[in-house]
């Protein structure tokens, strides 16, 4: 068993009310995401040298449970920044948000943005808690990699775990999924969003799944290096 399952065995409590009014999160996310092309569009006249990154995901990239500024995406700007950096990190997730959510939406997204120098792929966290097939999964992390591929768009695959409660051939199955995406689609891979965050009680919020401000800086710090790297290539 490795240092991440064992972190991640007292994660998983599915929360009942992640997964209601996702229309209306939608409806929501359209509006912010209408609302942050237009500010990218105009930052682009200024310093067409920004690069723009896009984290495409569900409750963890949203900032679920945080205040305005605390969520993923405002901390790895600020980190990457911090760095040496110039980017835009463009906020794209959607709480409740399944693969299955995120393929249907993905190229609605990009054409919607002027230019994508960078997405992050953080899906596939609220199937493993809906007990959603892997295949399932698979298909719909395989068929949003194909479509960046396509676009050539580089991605950074940002990978989940399944919770222990699914068993170990569950969890065998939709673990692999993620590597062997970025492996098959020669993508740079971020094994596992959570690390150094899951299974602390203090990195967390009440829920024991969406991490707090703490753990949130945690994440980044520990996920900016990678996307340095696919920036640099």
């Amino acid at each position: 068993m490795s240092k991440f399952q064992k972190l991640y065995n007292s994660v998983f409590t599915t929360p009942t009310a992640i997964f209601k009014h996702i229309a209306i999160k939608r409806l929501i996310f359209t509006i912010i995401y209408v609302l942050s092309s237009l500010y990218v569009s105009t930052g682009l006249s200024h310093a067409q040298e920004n690069k723009i990154i896009l984290a495409f995901g569900d409750s963890l990239t949203a900032g679920y449970g945080l205040g305005p500024g605390e969520g993923f995406t405002d901390e790895l700007e600020r980190t990457l920044n911090a760095l040496g950096s110039n980017v835009t990190v463009v906020n794209a997730g959607v709480s409740g948000d399944t693969t299955s959510g995120g393929l249907s939406r993905l190229e609605w997204v990009l054409e919607n943005l002027p230019k994508v120098d960078l997405v992050i792929l953080a899906l596939g966290a609220n199937d493993a808690l809906r007990g959603i097939q892997p295949e399932i999964t698979l298909n719909n992390i395989d068929g949003m990699a194909s479509i960046l591929k396509t676009k050539n768009i580089p991605t950074l695959i940002a990978g989940m775990m399944a919770p222990p409660n699914l068993g170990s051939i569950y969890a065998r199955k939709f673990n692999r999924i993620f590597p062997d995406t970025a492996e098959k689609y020669d993508m740079a891979l971020y094994p596992f969003f959570l690390d150094g965050v899951a299974g602390f009680m203090e990195l967390n919020q009440n829920d024991r799944i969406h991490p707090n401000t703490r753990g949130v800086a945690i994440i980044t710090k520990k996920m900016a290096p990678a996307i340095i790297d696919v920036l640099n290539k």
